[in-house]
C-alpha cells in the first residue's frame, strides 16, 4: 500500500472533533479504517489497483458517494456508488478528499442527528 490514501485518511480523522482513534484492520483483503467508538462512522477501505491507482472504498448503501458527487463531482474521480479513485501520479484535490473521508468517518453520528 502506498502512503497517499492512508495519509489522507489519517489527516481527515485528525480534523474531526471527538472522533477518537481509528481501528485499522484488513477487510476483504483491503486496509480498512473505522472509528473505534461505536456508531460513529462508516469504514473507509483502501483498494490498491494493478495500474498503481488507489481507490478509497465506501459502503455503497450509505449514499456517501452520491453526497461526494453532489459536493465535488467536478473535482474528484468518483466510481459508481463505491469509490473515490486517486489516480497514480496525478494530483488530486486533497482538501476535497479529506472532507469526503471525514463525512464517512462521521456518517452514523450525523445520521443520528438528522433523524432527531
Amino acid at each position: 500500500m502506498t502512503g497517499r490514501a492512508r495519509t489522507l485518511i489519517v489527516q481527515a480523522a485528525e480534523t474531526v472533533p471527538d472522533l477518537g482513534p481509528l481501528a485499522e484492520s484488513i477487510k476483504w483483503g483491503e486496509h480498512s479504517f473505522t472509528p473505534q467508538q461505536p456508531r460513529t462512522g462508516s469504514s473507509v477501505r483502501i483498494q490498491t489497483r494493478d495500474n498503481g491507482d488507489e481507490a478509497l472504498m465506501f459502503i455503497c448503501h450509505t449514499g456517501l458517494v452520491d453526497t461526494f458527487r453532489d459536493l465535488y463531482g467536478d473535482r474528484l474521480h468518483l466510481e459508481g456508488n463505491r469509490a473515490i479513485v486517486l489516480p497514480y501520479g496525478e494530483p488530486v484535490d486533497e482538501a476535497a478528499v479529506r472532507h469526503c473521508i471525514a463525512l464517512a468517518l462521521t456518517y452514523h453520528r450525523r445520521k443520528r442527528h438528522r433523524d432527531r
